[in-house]
């Protein structure tokens, strides 16, 4: 039986493996705003740590009350809540930034500007995010399709372009229509 291949194991390849034959924990992470999620977590994590510092290191102390905490502490939530909860993901996020810019006056300039700008912009990936969009193809990979599709006798798939639909797009220029010759 050696030098033979087991029957149900995946043959290895040069490219991307689908999601489908990918690990749990993948699939988990591109089914949801998870770096959004992340940084958010990370940037109420820093505020959080740069309240205990000094009072000499401390530029703006602000109001060391309840705020000073309970905003670092609330974007944590929001960031936990997007990576746990993907669904209200729009609501999360643009109080996750609101919040964010928030702590520049009630925590130390926001972390020290770290956590706000962590808190920023994973909220803002995290609005961006679009979970039903189809993966991009790379530049390298539309080069070797059209490729392809220049070559005599390929057939290209419906809606690429190729032989088929070259001569219709040969008729248009700057989207007018043209006589062909």
């Amino acid at each position: 039986m050696e030098g033979q291949e087991p029957v149900g194991e995946p043959e290895p390849s040069g490219g991307q493996q689908p999601v489908a034959e990918q690990d749990a924990f993948t699939r988990w992470v591109y089914g949801r705003p998870f770096f959004g999620g992340l940084w958010l977590t990370l940037g109420g994590a820093w505020i959080l740590l740069t309240m205990k510092a000094s009072v000499k290191v401390v530029l703006h102390i602000g109001m060391q009350g309840l705020a000073g905490y309970l905003l670092p502490t609330l974007m944590v939530l929001l960031g936990l809540l997007i990576l746990f909860s993907p669904d209200q993901r729009l609501f999360y996020s643009i109080t996750g930034v609101l919040i964010s810019m928030g702590t520049w006056v009630t925590s130390n300039l926001g972390g020290f500007m770290v956590g706000l700008l962590l808190g920023v912009a994973g909220s803002v990936l995290t609005f961006g995010w679009l979970p039903d969009q189809d993966r991009r193809m790379s530049r390298r990979e539309r080069r070797e399709q059209g490729r392809e599709a220049e070559r005599p006798g390929t057939e290209s798939h419906p809606g690429q372009p190729g032989p088929a639909t070259d001569t219709a797009h040969a008729g248009m220029v700057a989207g007018t229509p043209q006589a062909t010759q």
